[in-house]
């Protein structure tokens, strides 16, 4: 019997910890290095007060990503997660009455004739319509396809299924494609949010984006445990199967034997060899030569992308009362077009930003009793965080008008124990991208198709993460590990 073939993967974020559990699934020779000591990568907590709060992603959908995989590889999803659906998605508030958003489409046009008009409410069934006929067009030929390119995308879906692209304007933005469905800027702004889930600007994000509300809308979930239990539970049975995991392990540089990579160098001066090896982490680590100079031969010279964005958040344990927070929920700040502009134009922190919070006690119920809960706060950031010279006085001023908007808007806060992280830390807890969170921005109708896929150019270093196709958050990075795991396979021959 031939010796299975070692398998290193640089980074244990969710693309390296779903390539690593189907390949340990299929008898393979795995080792997942991390220089951090717990896996997860951005799906993060951070221990505030005696209290673990997450710190990075806070909404799980596209649960059926999750299923597959566990499926997939003989394990229960059911029998490792306890969730909760939220019949509430988010609330919003634009400092008056707030607006609520519902698992129940019918529940959410309610709400919003209530809210606005009941013209507005049929304009949002509509939209809602449109968002479902994307997403179900979009879901096959893109999401779950290696890498695909404009025109055999186009080519694969025909003319009928075409045409329910063409029919939403996909040369257009998101914003300016949204403007017939929501006259009312409140929901305009509401549902142009959209495009910040993958690190980008409405007014520059392609009219395509719209299919996340249909995502949001097929379930949110909240996660016993937090999120960091997804990252737990698959590392736990990527090591049942024989993984192995060396936590403390930062990998300094690539080694090659010839053209192809032969193992690392960690920055303890151990030596690791592989026969193939999988990057979890951002592209652009390679391509600016921070693992080594002749790893950067694995990116195209010429791919050039715009940093997606950052963010200041702060995790804290709190006091919190008079606004009815949910799970969910965002300020709206004014004027909006003001916030884009002065993170990717301007490159600095928005003068009036918009914030989300997170309150992971909670669901679907207002009432916390006035004891303390955990919160996640976050406003929008550039990724300007290698900047040796960034300006604290600019955060704190940020800072500042981010808790007047909350104070303006209801939300007491008392007896905070808060950790603060920014752009800066963020680079160096994820280098590459000056702490950019979601990889590339997604800009301009042909940003999806400029996503390397899982086939570095190096024919043994492979790609997985939000930096890499299908593209950033928690699924798609899940689905990108996927997808780098199949690529492998096929190298081996043992595709079925």
């Amino acid at each position: 019997m031939s010796k299975s073939p070692k398998i290193l993967i640089v980074g244990a974020g969710i693309g390296g910890l779903t390539a690593a559990l189907e390949l340990a699934h299929h008898g393979l020779d795995v080792t997942v290095l991390e220089k951090s000591q717990d896996p997860g990568g951005k799906i993060r907590q951070i221990n505030v007060d005696n209290a673990l709060i997450d710190s990075g992603p806070t909404v799980f959908t596209m649960r059926w990503i999750f299923e597959k995989l566990f499926a997939d590889c003989d394990e229960s999803f059911d029998a490792e997660f306890e969730l909760e659906a939220l019949d509430i998605l988010a609330r919003h508030s634009w400092g008056e009455a707030p607006l609520d958003l519902y698992a129940d489409t019918q529940k959410s046009a309610d709400a919003i004739g209530q809210f606005s008009s009941s013209k507005q409410a049929q304009l949002f069934l509509e939209f809602c319509r449109t968002a479902k006929k994307v997403y179900g067009v979009l879901k096959g030929p893109f999401i779950e396809s290696p890498r695909p390119n404009m025109l055999g995308m186009m080519s694969a879906l025909g003319v009928q299924k075409s045409k329910v692209l063409w029919d939403i304007g996909p040369f257009s933005s998101l914003w300016s494609s949204l403007e017939s469905y929501f006259p009312d800027p409140r929901l305009h702004q509401l549902f142009g949010r959209y495009a910040t889930y993958c690190g980008s600007s409405p007014y520059l994000a392609p009219a395509t984006l719209m299919l996340i509300a249909e995502v949001e809308m097929e379930g949110v979930w909240s996660i016993k445990g937090g999120m960091a239990k997804i990252p737990g539970v698959i590392s736990r049975l990527a090591q049942k199967k024989g993984c192995q995991f060396q936590y403390g392990s930062e990998v300094q540089s690539l080694r090659f034997a010839g053209t192809q990579v032969s193992g690392v160098q960690l920055s303890s001066g151990e030596v690791i060899e592989c026969d193939y090896l999988i990057f979890n982490g951002d592209i652009n680590a390679l391509q600016k030569g921070l693992l080594g100079k002749q790893a950067n031969t694995a990116i195209p010279k010429n791919l050039k992308q715009t940093d997606s964005l950052s963010a200041l958040t702060w995790s804290m344990r709190v006091k919190a009362s008079g606004f009815p927070l949910v799970r969910h929920n965002v300020f709206f700040n004014q004027p909006y077009k003001s916030e884009f502009t002065d993170i990717f134009e301007n490159k600095k922190l928005p003068i009036n930003p918009t914030v989300y919070i997170c309150a992971q006690d909670r669901t679907d119920l207002a009432s916390n009793n006035n004891d303390y809960e955990r919160l996640l706060c976050l406003v929008n950031a550039p990724a300007d965080g290698d900047n040796q010279f960034y300006d604290f006085e600019e955060i704190e001023r940020c800072e500042q008008k981010a808790f007047s908007l909350m104070g303006q808007y209801g939300l007491q806060l008392q007896d905070a124990k808060i950790t603060r992280t920014s752009p800066q830390e963020f680079a160096k807890l994820f280098p590459g991208r000056g702490g950019a969170l979601y990889g590339q921005a997604t800009h301009g109708w042909m940003s999806s198709f400029q996503r390397l896929g899982s086939q570095s150019q190096i024919s043994n270093l492979l790609l997985a993460g939000g930096s890499t196709h299908p593209g950033p958050g928690v699924p798609m990075a899940a689905m990108s590990g996927r997808l780098a795991a199949a690529t492998l396979m096929e190298h081996l021959g043992l595709t079925k």
